[in-house]
């Protein structure tokens, strides 16, 4: 990872899911089950590119429940380790994967560092995952502060769809 990145790390989630972390790490990193949990509840996820590996990226776009809202989002993986780190720089971005400002504020911040570490615990994963601005400018910093709780039950919603996904596979 490249260290010159002036980056704090804001949210902290920790989860247990009660699933083997090989296929929490899966879940991460593949598209046939990625797109099927990742994004706020309602959204649909469509993914035009996945390259889950130190190095690759991801691009798609959300679609909100009444079809009128489209975001397009991409991630710059940093560092994957399976089955045990999914680390990624992650920007909305337009249909060619350009780094865009968000729809909803001119002051967030463009890149978003997310490092996601699993840990086996007997069989069950626990997932951690740390986040904050990378770059960020104090407009930038001081805009992801004031939002840092809805993220984090926006991101805890997320998990939630994820456990939801992992227990269908059972």
């Amino acid at each position: 990872m490249d260290n010159d990145l002036k980056q704090s790390f804001e949210i902290v989630i920790t989860r247990v899911f009660d699933t083997p972390r090989e296929l929490v790490f899966k879940a991460w990193t593949e598209i046939g089950h990625f797109a099927k949990w990742w994004g706020p509840k309602g959204f649909t996820l469509e993914v035009v590119k996945m390259d889950a590996r130190s190095g690759g990226e991801f691009l798609g776009f959300q679609t909100s429940p009444d079809g009128n809202h489209v975001m397009w989002g991409k991630f710059a993986y940093q560092e994957v380790v399976e089955p045990e780190k999914v680390a990624f720089i992650q920007s909305f971005s337009d249909e060619q994967g350009n780094t865009i400002r968000a729809p909803f504020s001119a002051n967030w911040p463009l890149e978003v560092m997310n490092i996601i570490t699993l840990e086996d615990d007997e069989g069950k994963t626990v997932l951690k995952l740390k986040g904050g601005p990378v770059n960020a400018s104090a407009e930038e910093q001081e805009a992801y502060n004031g939002m840092a709780p809805m993220l984090q039950q926006g991101l805890e919603g997320t998990f939630d769809q994820l456990a939801d996904y992992l227990v269908s596979l059972k």
